[in-house]
């Protein structure tokens, strides 16, 4: 790479590369950057200074990483760094930032081309380095030193939007989601079209176009969020794929998954990183489903001497399901594990879990399959790997992993095939022991559970497991009150870690600042709640703020549709009632109360004024006496739910909230469908 050229003149230039070479040989990844330094070097006497101080720069092993990685970029070899390749840093470097921070950072780039050819020369680079370094954001770069393996990148033009942008995908995970999709529809008619699909090429991008895949693949990990009568299966024009897009897509949202910033474009499209980023959320919820207490009462066995029920309540999945293979390496007598990369790579430990719960179900049922350790002593460990994959073969439980993802560390895809493994085969007997501890474990509420996949939605970090435990920090409070557009000085909250000794006291000083914003700047109705409620968990004072965040949440995008307006209960029935009206509806209701909302009625004939057609009433249920049994309630509210979704509609109530008139969630329900009839009307 030519980045300057001349003739050399000096013997200093040649004492610095003999300097540069010597510590390149004891830092071999840093050994490029003497290449870097020799075409530096042949430079005019008159440039001396300026080389000298940019070689001594480079002599910081900081700087040679982060330089070095510069170069691996290029791409092209063209002797300089364009635009995209540049992108595709960003990329692979793990940079974890929001997407607004991303396009600051590309902007920093374009004002970094001085001579405006979309190509950028060391000196150019230089002078981008130092901007990010001083924005403290360079560290990233050290992460990637060169191109991963498997790792497929996409993209690659200058102009800034989301499909100008350089993507990166792992073809691995390509692989063991379209096994998993293979394996779970097999036998659905509606998908013979695409499944099996091929895991060795790009099939899966374009199999899920039409968006029947996605809609099962959340019915599978979550049965009966979609109502599947509002699919649309045959002769599918580009409007019906674009609503069953559109459908999967609020689904997912209703269960939790993150869908901000991916639309029924992108999935049309078959956007590899969106698509693979979306598929993995469904397939987590599916896995981590029952990985949770208050559903499976056999975790019960995972509590340790002297440890309160209450902690292990408060555990992720992912840590439960760490502290499931540890307690079969216990009773297996061979070493623990701390994680699901580093640990696992050898498969040793995955030999010892296999074997004992082989023995664990051979003691409860009296029979069992018969795991050979053998491959223990094979020294390969690729080899090894596929040896301990033969033997979760018998147990039916070969998903996810290839013997390179597990000689790899790939975290993400062992915690699937362990969570997978757990589903499959627990092999808890000791919960027996501990039965007497289940009456004081409450079981999730349905409203809980819509609070909690709200928020997930909304990408709240980290994850929300467990609606009390995982707020007592306040922290997942306040990104909820930014998201409201409450303003919050993140200058004044704590982050973890927090430590044993004065933690608590940070994390209830996160609570009472939430607090005092929705007192204060939301003016949320909080009498009688403090911050020490939500630290210590209390069922009804978090309840009171998280319901009136999601109420603010819902009118605020009426507010932003129409003109500003401040929004309340009874503009929203109002515009119900008027659109029923105008339509020559029999619907009319009262109140969020009324008891006719139980029959899904007022909810088909606004869905008919708003969208005419898009409700087939041979699929509605309905009494010449105006009775309705509770079964045919249930099944009018499922589709009325899925319908809703499938116009546009993001909603989170469940078809019980219809069929119990739940106020709040009801008001939500039509407040999402208001929503949609404006922005329908503005567009």
């Amino acid at each position: 790479m030519n980045f300057m050229t001349g003739p050399s003149n000096s013997s200093i230039f040649a004492h610095l590369s003999a300097t540069i070479y010597q510590f390149c040989c004891h830092h071999i990844s840093a050994f490029p950057v003497y290449l870097l330094a020799a075409s530096i070097l042949p430079s005019p006497l008159s440039s001396l200074t300026t080389s000298m101080n940019l070689l001594f720069g480079l002599l910081s092993c900081i700087k040679i990483e982060v330089t070095f990685l510069c170069f691996c970029a290029d791409i092209d070899n063209s002797g300089y760094v364009s635009d995209y390749e540049l992108q595709e840093l960003f990329r692979e470097a793990s940079l974890h930032l929001p997407g607004y921070k991303v396009r600051d950072i590309i902007e920093t780039f374009i004002s970094g081309d001085t001579n405006k050819d979309q190509k950028i020369s060391f000196e150019e680079f230089v002078y981008i380095y130092q901007k990010l370094k001083s924005q403290e954001l360079s560290d990233g770069f050290r992460k990637v030193l060169s191109r991963k393996d498997g790792i497929q990148s996409l993209g690659g033009i200058s102009e800034i939007s989301s499909e100008g942008t350089q993507h990166s995908y792992a073809d691995e995970e390509k692989v063991a989601f379209v096994n998993w999709i293979n394996k779970a529809l097999k036998n659905d008619p509606d998908c013979k079209h695409v499944v099996p699909m091929n895991p060795n090429d790009n099939s899966l991008f374009s199999s899920l176009s039409d968006g029947i895949v996605l809609c099962k693949m959340i019915n599978f990990s979550q049965p009966d969020t979609i109502d599947e009568r509002v699919i649309n299966t045959k002769k599918l024009t580009t409007f019906k794929t674009r609503e069953n897009l559109i459908l999967a897509l609020n689904s997912a949202s209703a269960i939790g998954c993150r869908v901000v910033n991916v639309d029924a474009h992108d999935l049309r499209a078959g956007t590899p990183h969106l698509v693979l980023g979306l598929l993995w959320q469904v397939i987590k919820v599916g896995l981590f489903a029952d990985i949770e207490l208050s559903k499976n009462e056999d975790l019960i066995a995972l509590l340790e001497d002297g440890e309160k029920l209450e902690h292990l309540m408060s555990l992720s999945p992912e840590e439960l399901l760490l502290r499931w293979v540890n307690y079969h390496l216990r009773n297996a007598k061979t070493q623990t594990i701390r994680n699901f990369s580093d640990d696992i790579k050898d498969s040793r430990a995955y030999f010892y879990l296999l074997n004992q719960l082989a023995i664990e179900e051979m003691l409860e049922n009296k029979r069992g399959i018969r795991i050979d350790m053998g491959g223990l002593s094979e020294f390969n460990l690729e080899r090894r790997a596929e040896l301990m994959l033969q033997q979760a073969a018998k147990m039916e439980c070969r998903q996810f992993v290839s013997p390179r993802d597990i000689t790899a560390g790939n975290s993400k895809l062992n915690l699937a095939f362990v969570a997978n493994l757990f589903n499959m085969h627990p092999g808890l007997r000791g919960a027996k022991a501990n039965k007497g501890n289940w009456d004081s474990i409450e079981a999730e509420t349905r409203e809980e559970k819509t609070f909690r996949n709200w928020m997930n939605s909304l990408g709240v970090s980290p994850s929300v497991n467990h609606l009390y435990w995982d707020l007592c920090d306040g922290l997942v409070i306040l990104q909820l009150l930014e998201k409201v557009k409450v303003p919050v000085n993140w200058k004044k909250v704590n982050n973890p870690p927090f430590s044993m000794l004065g933690g608590n006291m940070k994390k209830l000083e996160n609570c009472n600042y939430a607090v005092q914003l929705g007192k204060n700047v939301a003016h949320f109705s909080l009498v009688g709640v403090g911050g020490e409620n939500l630290n210590e968990g209390s069922r009804v004072h978090t309840l009171a703020l998280v319901w009136q965040l999601m109420r603010r949440y819902t009118v605020m995008v009426l507010s932003d549709l129409g003109d500003g307006e401040k929004i309340g209960d009874q503009i929203i029935l109002n515009w119900v009632n008027t659109t029923l009206g105008q339509k020559k509806k029999s619907s009319q209701i009262s109140s969020f109360k009324d008891k006719l909302i139980s029959t899904s009625m007022p909810v088909f004939d606004l869905i008919d004024s708003i969208v005419p057609g898009a409700v087939k009433w041979d699929m509605v249920q309905r009494d010449a006496k105006g009775k309705m049994t509770n079964e045919e309630k249930v099944d009018n509210a499922k589709y009325a739910i899925s319908l809703a979704r499938k116009i546009g509609a993001r909603v989170y109530a469940l078809p019980d909230d219809l069929v119990e008139v739940n106020p709040k969630m009801v008001m939500t329900l039509f407040a999402c469908l208001m929503g949609y009839g404006y922005k329908k009307t503005t567009n």
